[in-house]
C-alpha cells in the first residue's frame, strides 16, 4: 500500500444519506440482534467492551495507567487503572463505564451520517490493537480479536455506504445495548457495581450517579436521534 493508497481509505466522503427502508431494516436487525436471547449473548459481549475502555480512556486522561481489562461472557467485566485510590481521577473513572457505550454509539452514528465512517474505523484499529495488549483473560482476546479482524475488513475493503451502514448498525447496537446495561445496574444492589463504588467515593446516592448515568444516554440516543433524522 503507497502513501496515495492510505490517504484515500482515511480520507472522508461526502454525506452517505439512509433512506427511511434502510432505516428500518437496520431498525429490524437490531431488534432482531438484542431480542434474540443466543445472537445478544455474543453481541453483549461489544458493548461490555466499550464499557471497559471507557473506564480504561477516562483513566487515562485523568493520569493514571491502564494496566488490563477483563470482558466476561455474563455482560461483567473490569478495567484495572492505577492512580490514587480516591480523588476526582478516581470517581471520573470509575463514573465513565456506563455512559460510554452509549457516547460512542451516538458518536459514530453522526460520524456515518457525515461521511466520517472511513477515519473512525481507521481510528478503532489502533485502539483496539492497544486493547488486545491489555487484554487479561482468554475470552476478551478473542473478542478483541474478532472485532480487529471485523473492523480490519470493514476499512481495507472500503465501501462508503456498506461502512456507514455498517456504523449505523454497530452504534444503534451499543445505543440499545447501554440501555440494557443501565436497566441491569438499576436493580443491581451489590456493594462492587460502579454506582455502589461512586457512592463510597463521594458520599453521593448511588440513585444520583444512576440518575447521572440516564440522563447521558437519554442525551445520546437523542444526539443520534437527531443525526438519523438528518441523514
Amino acid at each position: 500500500m503507497d502513501a496515495t493508497d492510505l490517504i484515500r481509505r482515511v480520507t472522508p466522503t461526502d454525506p452517505v444519506p439512509l433512506e427511511a427502508v434502510q432505516l428500518l431494516v437496520l431498525l429490524a436487525v437490531v431488534g432482531f440482534v438484542v431480542l434474540a436471547p443466543y445472537v445478544w449473548s455474543l453481541v453483549r459481549l461489544l458493548v461490555t467492551l466499550v464499557h471497559e475502555l471507557g473506564h480504561a480512556l477516562v483513566g487515562v486522561l485523568c493520569g493514571r495507567r491502564f494496566t488490563g481489562f477483563v470482558v466476561n461472557g455474563d455482560m461483567s467485566g473490569h478495567a484495572v487503572t492505577v492512580g490514587p485510590a480516591k480523588g476526582a481521577g478516581r470517581v471520573a473513572t470509575t463514573w465513565a463505564g456506563y455512559p460510554a457505550p452509549a457516547v460512542v454509539g451516538a458518536a459514530v452514528i453522526v460520524a456515518a451520517g457525515r461521511g466520517w465512517a472511513a477515519p473512525v474505523l481507521a481510528l478503532a484499529l489502533p485502539v483496539l490493537l492497544v486493547a488486545l495488549v491489555r487484554a487479561r483473560s482468554a475470552l476478551t482476546a478473542v473478542v478483541t480479536v474478532s472485532l480487529l479482524a471485523a473492523v480490519g475488513s470493514a476499512w481495507w475493503w472500503r465501501s462508503d455506504s456498506l461502512q456507514a451502514r455498517l456504523l449505523v448498525g454497530v452504534g444503534l447496537v451499543l445505543l440499545v445495548g447501554a440501555w440494557r446495561h443501565l436497566a441491569a445496574v438499576l436493580g443491581d444492589r451489590s456493594r462492587t457495581s460502579d454506582p455502589a463504588v461512586l457512592a463510597r467515593l463521594t458520599g453521593i446516592p448511588r440513585l444520583l450517579w444512576n440518575l447521572s448515568f440516564l440522563v447521558v444516554l437519554a442525551l445520546s440516543t437523542w444526539w443520534a436521534w437527531s443525526a438519523l433524522r438528518i441523514v
